[in-house]
């Protein structure tokens, strides 16, 4: 059997770490990648600023609202998506860089 490394999609970033439309697929990485990722992403955003992550790590629905509530993240939604995983929705929140 053959295996195969995911594809890093989040190269694709901008020089201030902005994704096409501020949009994070992360499909194909295990945890923690996901929750590492995402909380580097929303690092780079502003207060109130809108980020949709793409994952399907099973543990990526725990990681994910665990570091928004840490964080002082919003997390505004978390859907199905028909090809498997999920597309969650973040706002940033307004706390300190640490």
């Amino acid at each position: 059997m053959k295996v195969t490394e995911p594809v890093d999609r989040t190269s694709e970033a901008d020089s201030e770490g902005r994704h096409a439309g501020d949009r994070l697929d992360l499909r194909g990485l295990k945890c923690p990648l996901p929750a590492i990722r995402t909380e580097r992403a929303l690092a780079r955003l502003a207060a109130g600023h809108e980020l949709t992550v793409l994952a399907d790590d099973p543990l990526a629905r725990l990681d994910i609202a665990h570091l928004c509530r840490a964080g002082g993240h919003a997390l505004l939604s978390v859907e199905a998506v028909e090809t498997g995983g999920w597309a969650f929705s973040l706002r940033r929140g307004d706390v300190a860089e640490r």
